[in-house]
């Protein structure tokens, strides 16, 4: 599978080595450095996740696997890289799969434009959709937890119509837009900021019909996309762990706390390699739904496991004297609270209950 490699399991991210024509992570080593230069440099980071974008496929076209292994790879080397980048993909995605292709060019979007996916729920905020006599949309109200906002050319938004939920395609530079600087005080993911979004009379074009956005098949590949990302940044983690233990003489419990890392690292990446495979073979509906959420719990609880093995294993040392360091730290511990721990693991028992047919 492209997220098994030969390379020492620690290492083992999906990556190919450079030069490495096995399939793997599709972005090159020099991709990789580009992002490692980064830093918190938001524009020059969406610079980088346009161009990158246009080399990667989209889930389900045969190369899911080596889509989130090149997803990975970037969490691996920056968490907040892989952030902004798998939304832009996510977006790229939903375009590519709607039914009736959208005019894009009317909301002056292009390929170097840059995406988010905006669709969370937080009462009271609600953004409502109305058409006018003449079929034009317009979007009024809040969104909430729309990240990068100030900082993105166009988004796909949810709002509520009188049919339901529907999903449009908005531009964020219209002065009919008002993306709000916070409140963000997060220490990690500090550059991504996720705030609310104003909309005043705001133009839009639907993307899809009511109810299709949550339908439609890649919703739940998505999400997985989101967990191969959480991954990626346990694996910088690891990294960081095993290049400490290389440095010194490790005793029985660094031993311990690395073996514990190897194993959770694995059984995460095996779920994700197991379900890449079954999204190219066609995975829909319930059943998806079902891995997806069983997927992102496995990988959630991997990164908690890493974390608190590298903490153990550590200490408070790189904490405090490695700037990279903490953000590889602070990073996924944010970034994977999108994970909801046991509402999620009750809605997983929901649908395996309601699918009425035993799984295991």
């Amino acid at each position: 599978m492209p997220l098994h490699t030969h390379q020492p399991a620690l290492g083992s991210d999906g990556l190919p080595a450079p030069g490495d024509t096995r399939p793997g992570c599709l972005l090159d080593g020099e991709d990789l450095a580009a992002v490692g230069g980064l830093g918190t440099d938001v524009p020059s980071t969406l610079a980088w996740v346009s161009g990158a974008a246009r080399r990667l496929p989209g889930p389900g076209e045969g190369q899911t696997a080596e889509l989130w292994a090149s997803l990975a790879a970037v969490a691996a080397v920056d968490v907040g890289v892989a952030r902004a980048l798998e939304p832009h993909l996510d977006a790229l995605a939903i375009l590519d799969q709607v039914p009736e292709p959208v005019a894009l060019d009317a909301l002056g979007a292009g390929p170097g434009s840059t995406w988010g996916v905006f669709a969370a729920e937080a009462p009271p905020a609600r953004l409502e959709a109305s058409r006018s006599d003449e079929g034009a949309w317009t979007l009024d109200g809040t969104k909430p937890w729309c990240s990068l906002a100030n900082q993105l050319s166009h988004a796909l938004v949810t709002a509520w119509t009188d049919d339901g939920r529907r999903l449009f395609a908005v531009d964020l530079r219209e002065p009919s837009v008002a993306p709000a600087e916070g409140p963000w005080v997060a220490r990690g993911l500090a550059q991504v900021v996720s705030a609310p979004v104003r909309f005043t009379d705001a133009r839009a074009l639907p993307v899809g019909a009511a109810g299709w956005y949550l339908e439609r098949p890649g919703f739940a590949w998505g999400g997985i996309g989101v967990a191969a990302c959480w991954w990626g940044g346990a694996v910088g983690l690891a990294r960081t762990l095993w290049e400490s233990l290389g440095r010194r003489e490790p005793d029985q419990l660094a031993l311990a706390h690395l073996g514990a890392v190897d194993v959770a690292l694995g059984a995460a990446r095996a779920t994700i390699a197991e379900a890449a495979a079954a999204v190219d073979d066609g995975l829909d509906g319930a059943a998806a739904a079902v891995l997806a959420r069983r997927v992102r719990t496995t990988v959630a609880d991997a990164v908690d496991e890493v974390q608190r093995r590298c903490a153990h294993a550590l200490g408070p040392g790189p904490l405090t004297t490695d700037e990279e360091f903490a953000r590889r730290v602070a990073d996924p511990g944010l970034y994977v609270r999108q994970h909801h721990a046991e509402r999620d693991q009750a809605a997983l028992g929901r649908d395996l209950l309601a699918a009425g047919v035993r799984p295991w």
